[in-house]
């Protein structure tokens, strides 16, 4: 197995890192015509006071929102303040079918039209794809990410097996930081709430030199809260923030042909404590917190920590009035490290230790034909991942300490070409193909160690052997997609489109046994099926865009907690069987009088497993649910703007959201299960008449809602189960700048 921090972990990424940079440079050398692209910007949704068109890269090239035959939501900046978002999990309910948390372990936990991954070890892909500017992140630590320097996002729902890298199944997650100026630009924002929340958020791009072909931009974000939980067993929060992060960015644009860009950004989020969880019921004679959640007990929750960084370097070029060339190299790192508390008492009972290191190298390779009557998007894509993950069990009390070490490498390399053809004015067609191949070495040893082994626990003492694993595989795909739209008129548009998604397989990091650890599970595959209509009045300024959709889902990757023969704890991650998706989302903007914006989402899943195979082989789907699948979510919001003439303006602005009932476990506990719930947020905004300065007052989950986001059934092996809650009501008071 690899020796972690190895020189052969290392040295391909920076290799390839290099390679990427000088073909960047030696194609500028090669050719003199060069370009630049089209920024990614979108203009407000109606959440903001803008009706402006929105234009999004969701099809890998500039288009009309209203214009793109798939699913796609797209939020701006000024809709994400309207929404009071501090981290991508704000968007929630602005997506129909959408469900996005912090997990339990700084992970971020997505599902789209109720296909994603729970679980937040490496070995675990995620099921819907992030994206940083068109960087794929890895893995689910540091994709949680903090709303700072962003322009839009993007959020594509049903698998974009075709245009996309690695594992976008489910759909995709956009974020797309603010573009390049020539003319001096910053702004800032400094905010304070109460749980002693203090934050700053700023950004300054601009020319770097006279003839303004060289610019610059740089964002940091700052902030810092104490936990909403009260630790009973120290006195002190639980569950805190720390973050400080930061992008740099500088592009050279000689010409109106070529631009070449060096992004960088790093992030550094050291809180004093993890977070823990709610007992949802008694745990060792210690009763159930579920009645006041934020009441907590715990002593093994004092590490935490997590570092990102990456590099990328993007270069494009203009070959002609119809052809364009785009190159993307990639390097990021993650490191993070937490101390979990799963027992949530002041026992050693049940404590989790992870420690994570994970590097990545991308390099993609795009090139796109836009004519009269067809448009054409071809590309190459590479992948590279190491992964060194060190956790265990620090169990005393029941006499079980244990570590294991996984060493992953993963690769991934495809190639894939989209086409759209119009076969009259009005109507087009459009096939796309993708071929994806991945490997992945696996190694895996674990220890068990005696009970009286104090923490931190140190993998070099004795101990018995129980896992030793040494594997690798290989899985390829052809995931196609085949779309038919037409234009009714030039404001209304319907299509139809079937495609396949496709996630890789892998080993299963929690095995205890040698033999089945070295045995893969099976790539996830999806086909889906979907119809919609797109219509906007630009005189009325209302859209209303609705989709219909049917997944057919196979082989699906499922994480969960059982007992061994002996009573003992098991964790297992199987292929546990297949499942049925259908519904419905419509999305409604409408601005029915100048100072009024109006914005609803409806999103309908009736999700079914069609088989579960049990961990005893029978066929158990009558049993069990989807996972973070609600069958109803719908929200509507509204801000309304009074003009003060010379004394600027002041708008309101409200939104409430509901979501159904929805299940947080594999297992479908009831007892974690969460009842159908509403949420409130409201704000209001001074702004001054050159809207150069406001003041925003904000409170999210006025009603101050208890809710459940995830949750551990540990009922067949330990005998309970704990539940994490959404945040508790926020106040906070911003004040902003605009230059």
């Amino acid at each position: 197995m690899p020796k972690p921090n190895s020189a052969s972990a290392r040295t391909p990424h920076k290799a390839c890192l290099y390679l990427g940079t000088a073909l960047a440079a030696s194609m500028l050398a090669a050719t003199a015509a060069t370009a630049q692209t089209q920024p990614e910007a979108a203009v407000p949704t109606a959440d903001s006071h803008d009706t402006e068109v929105v234009v999004v890269t969701a099809q890998r090239r500039s288009q009309k929102l209203q214009d793109v035959p798939l699913a796609v939501t797209a939020i701006s900046a000024q809709g994400l303040q309207n929404l009071q978002a501090q981290t991508i999990g704000d968007i929630q309910g602005v997506v129909p079918n959408l469900t996005l948390h912090e997990g339990d372990a700084s992970n971020a936990v997505v599902y789209l039209r109720g296909i994603g991954q729970i679980d937040s070890l490496a070995f675990a892909d995620p099921g819907v794809g992030i994206y940083v500017d068109d960087v794929y992140l890895g893995r689910a630590q540091g994709a949680f990410l903090d709303v700072y320097d962003v322009d839009h996002i993007e959020v594509l729902r049903g698998p974009q097996g075709t245009l996309y890298g690695r594992n976008t199944i489910g759909g995709a997650v956009k974020f797309v930081s603010k573009p390049f100026s020539s003319h001096f630009r910053a702004e800032a924002e400094a905010t304070a709430g109460n749980y002693n929340d203090t934050e700053f958020r700023g950004n300054i791009s601009g020319a770097l030199n006279a003839s303004g072909t060289l610019m610059g931009k740089a964002a940091i974000a700052y902030a810092k809260r104490d936990g909403y939980s009260d630790n009973a067993f120290d006195g002190r929060s639980d569950g805190d923030k720390n973050l400080l992060a930061g992008r740099l960015a500088v592009q050279w644009k000689p010409s109106e042909d070529f631009s070449l860009s060096l992004n960088l950004d790093n992030s550094r989020d050291h809180p004093d404590t993890s977070r823990t969880p709610a007992r949802a019921t008694d745990v060792f004679g210690y009763p159930a917190t579920k009645s006041d959640p934020f009441q907590v007990d715990a002593n093994f929750n004092t590490h935490n920590r997590l570092d990102t960084s990456g590099v990328s370097v993007v270069a494009a070029w203009h070959l002609s009035p119809q052809t364009d060339l785009k190159s993307v190299t990639a390097y990021r790192r993650m490191r993070y490290g937490a101390a979990l508390d799963l027992d949530a008492t002041p026992l050693d009972i049940f404590g989790v230790f992870d420690e994570e290191k994970q590097d990545q190298f991308s390099q993609e390779l795009q090139f796109s034909y836009t004519g009269d009557r067809f448009n054409f998007v071809s590309g190459a894509y590479y992948f590279q991942e190491h992964d060194i993950t060190y956790s265990g069990l620090y169990a005393p009390v029941i006499t079980l300490v244990s570590g294991s070490l996984n060493d992953q490498t993963n690769y991934s390399t495809a190639l894939y070409g989209q086409g759209t053809y119009k076969l009259t004015p009005r109507l087009s067609v459009t096939a796309g193909l993708r071929y994806t191949n991945e490997k992945k070495e696996f190694g895996r040893t674990q220890k068990f160690f005696a009970p009286s082994t104090t923490y931190p626990v140190d993998y070099s003492l004795p101990g018995a052997l129980a896992t030793d694993v040494s594997a690798k595989h290989t899985w390829d795909s052809l995931t196609p997609k085949l779309e038919v739209d037409y234009h009714f008129t030039d404001n209304q548009l319907a299509y139809v489109s079937v495609s396949k998604g496709f996630k890789s397989g892998g080993f299963d990091g929690r095995a205890n046994d040698s033999a089945a650890g070295a045995i893969p599970y099976d790539p996830e595959n999806l086909t889906a099926y979907e119809a919609g209509l797109k219509l906007s009045w630009p005189r009325q300024r209302i859209t209303l865009n609705s989709a219909i959709f049917w997944n057919d889902y196979k082989d699906l990757q499922l994480s969960s907690f059982a007992a061994d023969s002996s009573g003992g704890f098991i964790a297992l991650f199987t292929n546990a069987g297949a499942a049925t998706m259908r519904g419905v989302e419509i999305e409604l903007n409408a601005r029915p009088v100048p100072a009024l914006t109006l914005s609803a989402t409806v999103g309908y899943l009736d999700g079914h497993y069609d088989t579960y195979i049990g961990p005893n082989g029978a066929d158990i789907s009558d049993q069990r649910h989807l996972v973070n699948a609600p069958k109803w979510d719908t929200r509507g919001g509204a801000t309304y703007r009074f003009d003060l003439g010379g004394n600027g303006s002041l708008t309101l602005i409200g939104d409430i959201s509901y979501r159904s009932k929805a299940y947080t476990t594999v297992s479908s506990s009831e007892i974690v299960a969460q009842q159908a719930y509403t949420l409130v947020n409201a704000a209001v905004r001074w702004e001054s008449p050159d809207a150069g300065y406001y003041v925003q007052l904000g409170a999210k989950n006025l009603t101050d809602r208890r809710y459940i986001t995830q949750a551990f059934d540990l009922s067949d092996s330990l005998g309970y189960q704990l539940a994490y809650y959404g945040d508790p009501r926020t106040i906070r008071l911003s004040l902003g700048v605009k230059m």
